[in-house]
């Protein structure tokens, strides 16, 4: 009864923002054709807002129409990447620079309510990723970058959990607004995102939400575990966005590893110098806890192998829930995970990292943290600087990303 009360004045909130010609969200992403597309979310019964790029309007259109799990309307407009100006019902959007200085990371985001682990939602240390969304806004980033997975409330909250009491659950509008929209709120307000998806938006699980509200392609009515890679050449960036969401971590079934290898074969022989390959499920990491002393992604290890291009410089992955860097020298790409954003955090690994054999290379340079956080990568001579901050805005690690050469402290 309480979830449903919540859930209806959640609805009345969304109602209430479009009845005054505001969307009660609004936001603005990178399309995988390299459009900025601009979303909004508003009343069922609400017309779209008017969009205005550099002064011109831009009609927007319906995405996703309301039904029972979602009973309220998704507009998208798209707008060409080097706008300058850019507003929707007379409110100013974010636009991205000609040059991107300055890039917010963060992942793995959503507060987990399933049938193994709850955290309490209510409370801003066990689950703060609205504190780290305001922190990293106040840094003022050219861009954000999300690694994926946003969706966690998967079931209700235990009756007597006090922590999460009354949250919504399920794939529908009222949990993707408390696990996204709502934290995040200030950070969708400072600039473009680049969204990823996570193995959380599996159509099994949040698939329905993530197609009708962040998939960076048009609007489908169907759900699809698995999408085609694209390019974003972003303000001096090239970033290679590839859909890892249904590879298998510990197992490598031969289809999928053929799958994924078809993908990477064309998308990787035509990879820009100096690329970034962003995707949910780390390519190179070791487990954590007590699957400690395994190696993960087996699925992606064996679909890439053979197929890196010398072009290819970083993967920056999430899926992991802690703040981990392999570097292997310059044989293959340093790898990154940022998957502390909000969600539970795992247990470090307990054999070292420096000397670990991932998939035939060793790791030259090792760093893991388990705190919540997030990074902020800035540009300089010859590579990027890194600073990995807690909610509260205390420097946990510092980082220099150059090329294959990555290390962080």
């Amino acid at each position: 009864m309480i979830v449903r009360f919540c859930a209806f004045l959640l609805c009345l909130a969304v109602s209430a923002g479009a009845a005054g010609a505001e969307p009660a969200r609004q936001w603005v992403e990178f399309a995988a054709d390299g459009a900025l597309s601009v979303r909004a979310v508003i009343a069922p019964d609400a017309a779209c807002p008017p969009v205005t790029a550099d002064g011109a309007a831009v009609a927007m259109a319906p995405r996703g129409m309301p039904d029972g799990a979602f009973p309220v309307q998704v507009c998208e407009a798209r707008v060409l990447a080097a706008t300058a100006r850019l507003a929707i019902a007379g409110a100013a959007l974010p636009t991205l620079p000609a040059s991107v200085r300055r890039i917010a990371v963060i992942g793995d985001t959503g507060c987990r309510i399933d049938a193994r682990n709850v955290q309490d939602c209510h409370d801003p240390v066990a689950w703060p990723f609205a504190a780290i969304a305001r922190a990293a806004a106040a840094k003022r980033p050219d861009l954000v970058i999300h690694v994926g997975d946003y969706y966690y409330r998967e079931r209700a909250c235990p009756p007597d959990r006090t922590g999460c009491a009354g949250s919504p659950h399920g794939d529908n509008w009222p949990t993707w607004q408390a696990d996204f929209f709502d934290p995040a709120a200030a950070l969708l307000a400072a600039a473009p995102w680049v969204m990823v998806r996570g193995n959380h938006e599996l159509c099994r699980r949040g698939g329905k939400g993530w197609f009708r509200l962040l998939d960076p392609y048009p609007a489908r009515a169907d759900c699809v575990d698995r999408t085609e890679p694209y390019l974003l050449s972003l303000g001096g960036l090239e970033l290679l966005l590839f859909d890892s969401a249904d590879a298998d971590d510990f197992l490598a079934p031969p289809e999928k590893v053929a799958f994924y290898a078809g993908q990477f074969a064309p998308f990787l022989a035509s990879a820009p110098p100096r690329s970034w390959l962003l995707t949910h499920r780390p390519v190179w990491a070791t487990a954590q806890g007590d699957l400690s002393g395994l190696t993960t992604n087996l699925t992606l290890q064996g679909a890439i192998r053979g197929l890196i291009p010398p072009a290819l410089d970083l993967v920056l992955s999430g899926h992991l829930h802690d703040f981990i860097l392999y570097d292997f020298g310059p044989e293959r790409p340093a790898q990154l995970i940022v998957g502390t954003g909000g969600d539970k955090l795992l247990p470090l690994g307990r054999d070292p990292l420096v000397g670990a054999e991932i998939d035939g290379a060793t790791v030259r340079r090792g760093f893991a943290s388990a705190q919540f956080g997030y990074l902020i990568m800035e540009r300089s001579a010859g590579g990027w600087d890194g600073i990995f901050y807690s909610p509260d805005d205390a420097v946990l690690a510092r980082c220099r990303i150059a090329g294959r050469d990555a290390d962080c402290r």
